[in-house]
């Protein structure tokens, strides 16, 4: 067999020698069904008797619904019909578990436990929501801006709350034009007591026996908006505080615009984008109403411990932080929704400071708005980590309340006792608990972690009470769970590192036998072996443990080449054991490995999945640890794996464009060549919520965007660069790639090209595209690593 040169077959060689069908950059880059499409969205039927899952093994246009049936574990094509029957709703229950109330199409539905009828409460045009039991059994529900309350033995409905739009009404006082209207006005006062004493108290007490009106929207103080949002309407288990939450829009914020030039209409057309980092932010107010007083106040927030500290990087500008420390204001917070206990004796809120260097979970006094704190996470860097936050702070009895934190260095599990003041950890280790789940009876939690290995994920469960976890699955790779409603099966989404994502079935016991019952995997897909690729770890220059993934080339090169491939997203995991969320990258490193190249892709500093440490490792400093890293790599590439080190390349898109763009601009002796994809140019002109967590904002502190900006460091370009961009991102936009391009020009660079993708966003969708960008970066390499020119 001739040896084909170019951009489309593997050598004979590396054919003959793995008996493996060709890959091609077409086959690899086109469109990804014909790897198989794996099974998604996983739901439970009501009775833990089916799974409900879509999938397309036949390739058609659209996911089928398929159900398996858990006690024979054979499947079928369902129909949605089936699903909308199978699945309810998700009830909120009385304390007793007799009756569970749940919205359905903007309406209020009603369980009977024992009977398993379901009524229908109302019939409206309007959205009716949130819906839930008070103590005395009437249920409450959202409806509009407005919280209601419906008696279910007297059909009577109360407005617990009078939340008006708009600014409130100006009453301007008629003044007497005339004799005559000075006249009748004196004889109204003097007949009817209405009009001498116009303000009066209703009483009565109300159905709830605590208020001093009748209840009525009339007679209810209305509470209007002006020009802010109501946000996190909830009211307390007794009915009678409402918590809701006012923001005030962001003024003068400048949006950008991402102009379309491939139109239908054949003209230029303007995509509405986002602000950039540093433009002013909403802001946040929390109040209480309470119904018995009718009588609307603040949220204490200046009373949080700390809400004055300034972070530690103002050292850096004596005269901002010394403004600052004058001004001695309180910070900007925002705080979730009230979580009430069962009993509704305590309320906890969790505040989050603008900043995002603090998280506190606060007790709420409802009657007065006073907050005491119960935990508070500082971190100099930013607020982070899974399950870090409101989303995972919950009540396991009236007393004990659970959430999870960093402050071990990797996000754990603990609980605070409300009557001792005291906390405890429930789980520790260098491992991150990923998931996390209270169980029905609130006995148990259940929660996945990368507990055995950073690259593993498995699924375990906990006594509330603590103690060593109990690991349930078993199989190596990644485990993703769905829990069956009565919690006695799982349904696996697993995937091993050559192998995509498909669902098996296992009882919920440690050990049991996960039973496969998807095979997606195209017979193309399966005749050509995939590498399983070496999982190794190395200590980078600062003595931190840093793992990759590497291909070593089955029959290096003449030249002996390496290519170092870059993850993006900054925070994200990608040296692991199961199936890449960068399939195509994955298999061009296949590729790549059997046209002789040695690969290394690496979870560099700031990847997820290794702890707090690694995850802040790149404060105020992107493009930092995280290109010594890949430099790193290089070496243990060199002294390992007989690589040249005049040799190397490195590819990525958007973070890891970034990084590929730092490596050719700082480290040019290390990398010969690099294509940056959707790359990130300048820090300055991307989003806010990524952006200012990492290296604050622009105007406070211009050092870290000065140091993390490629755009500053253009002028180091020895090597040579291939840049690639859509024309319509609105991600990390093409103006992005437009500056740097004119600062290569004025700096008189000659040894890089743009190519441009006029339909394509920041993830690539045609085939076409990714055909071409891929074609271009393999060309690349081959005429700068293996010098063919």
């Amino acid at each position: 067999m001739k040896r084909i040169l170019g951009l489309f077959l593997l050598t004979a060689s590396a054919v003959q020698a793995q008996q493996l069908a060709p890959l091609t950059v077409e086959k690899i880059m086109r469109d990804q069904k014909w790897i198989g499409v794996a099974p998604s969205a996983y739901r439970w039927s009501d009775d833990s008797k089916t799974v409900f899952f879509n999938w397309n093994p036949e390739n058609k246009k659209e996911q089928p619904l398929y159900a398996l049936q858990v006690g024979t574990m054979k499947y079928e094509k369902s129909a949605d019909s089936l699903l909308k029957k199978a699945i309810g709703s998700i009830y909120r229950f009385t304390a007793d578990k007799t009756m569970g109330v749940a919205e359905k199409d903007g309406d209020v539905y009603l369980l009977n436990v024992k009977t398993k009828k379901v009524q229908r409460l109302m019939r409206t045009v309007e959205r009716e929501s949130n819906p839930g039991f008070l103590f005395n059994g009437d249920v409450y529900f959202q409806k509009g801006d407005n919280i209601f309350s419906l008696d279910l033995k007297t059909n009577e409905l109360v407005q617990l709350s009078n939340f008006v739009r708009g600014k409130r009404p100006v009453v301007v006082e008629r003044k007497p034009v005339s004799e005559q209207d000075s006249w009748l006005k004196t004889e109204q006062s003097q007949l009817f007591d209405i009009i001498k004493n116009p303000v009066r108290q209703t009483g009565g007490g109300g159905r709830f026996g605590r208020f001093a009106r009748s209840g009525t929207a009339e007679s209810m103080k209305a509470i209007y908006l002006d020009d802010k949002v109501l946000t996190g309407l909830g009211v307390s288990p007794d009915g009678r505080y409402i918590t809701y939450q006012l923001v005030t829009p962001a003024a003068l914020a400048t949006r950008t615009v991402v102009p379309n030039y491939v139109t239908a209409s054949g003209y230029t057309e303007d995509i509405p984008g986002r602000t950039k980092v540093g433009e002013a932010m909403a802001s946040y107010e929390n109040f209480v109403y309470d119904n018995k007083k009718d009588s609307s106040y603040k949220v204490h927030v200046a009373q949080i411990p700390g809400i004055k500290d300034l972070p530690d990087y103002l050292k850096d500008y004596p005269k901002q932080l010394a403004e600052r420390t004058k001004k001695n204001e309180d910070r900007k917070i925002r705080l979730s929704d009230a979580i009430w206990n069962a009993n509704g004796t305590t309320a906890v809120v969790v505040g989050e400071s603008l900043d995002n260097k603090d998280l506190w979970i606060l007790k709420m006094d409802a009657a007065t708005g006073n907050l005491t704190i119960i935990d508070r996470q500082r971190d100099e860097a930013w607020i982070g980590g899974p399950g870090i936050g409101s989303r995972n702070v919950g009540w396991i009895d009236n007393n004990r309340l659970y959430y999870q934190s960093e402050a071990s260095g990797y996000s754990h599990l603990y609980i605070a006792n409300m009557a001792s003041g005291q906390k405890k950890q429930l789980t520790s280790g260098k491992w991150e608990v990923q998931t996390l789940q209270l169980s029905k009876d609130k006995k148990t939690f259940y929660f996945t972690a990368n507990k055995e290995h950073p690259g593993i994920t498995h699924f375990y469960k906990l006594s509330v009470d603590g103690g060593e976890p109990v690991q349930i699955t078993s199989t190596k790779g990644g485990n993703e769970i769905t829990l069956s409603p009565d919690e006695k099966w799982l349904a696996i989404n697993y995937s091993y590192m050559d192998k995509p994502w498909e669902l098996y079935v296992q009882p919920n016991q440690p050990g049991a036998k996960a039973v496969q019952i998807t095979n997606s995997t195209s017979a193309e897909f399966k005749s050509y072996a995939w590498r399983q690729p070496e999982m190794v770890s190395f200590k980078n220059r600062y003595g931190a443990d840093v793992y990759a993934r590497i291909y070593p080339a089955k029959t290096p090169d003449a030249n002996h080449p390496a290519v170092v491939f870059v993850h993006g997203a900054g925070y994200l995991q990608n040296v692991h054991y199961w199936w890449s969320q960068y399939s195509r990258e994955y298999m061009f490193n296949n590729f790549l490995a059997d046209n002789g190249y040695t690969v290394i892709d690496i979870d560099y500093t700031g990847s997820s999945g290794y702890g707090r440490d690694h995850r802040t490792g790149i404060y105020r400093f992107m493009g930092g640890k995280d290109l010594t890293d890949q430099v790193d790599g290089v070496k243990l590439l060199v002294e390992k794996y007989g690589v040249n080190p005049k040799h190397v390349g490195l590819y990525g898109g958007s973070y890891g464009g970034f990084i590929t763009l730092m490596g050719l601009f700082k480290e040019p002796e290390v990398f010969a060549s690099g294509a940056g994809l959707r790359s990130v140019t300048d820090w300055a002109h991307y989003n806010h919520g990524y952006t200012a967590n990492i290296l604050n904002e622009p105007f406070n502190d211009e050092i870290a965007y000065q140091r993390s900006s490629p755009i500053n460091f253009a002028s180091g370009l020895k090597g040579n660069l291939l840049m690639a961009h859509g024309m319509v991102d609105v991600n990390v936009h093409f103006q992005d790639i437009v500056r740097l391009s004119q600062r290569l020009i004025e700096l008189g660079k000659n040894n890089w090209e743009l190519a441009v993708y006029p339909v394509e966003d920041h993830g690539f969708t045609e085939p076409s595209s990714w055909t071409d960008e891929y074609k271009r970066i393999f060309k690349l390499f081959e005429t700068t690593l293996k010098n063919k020119q």
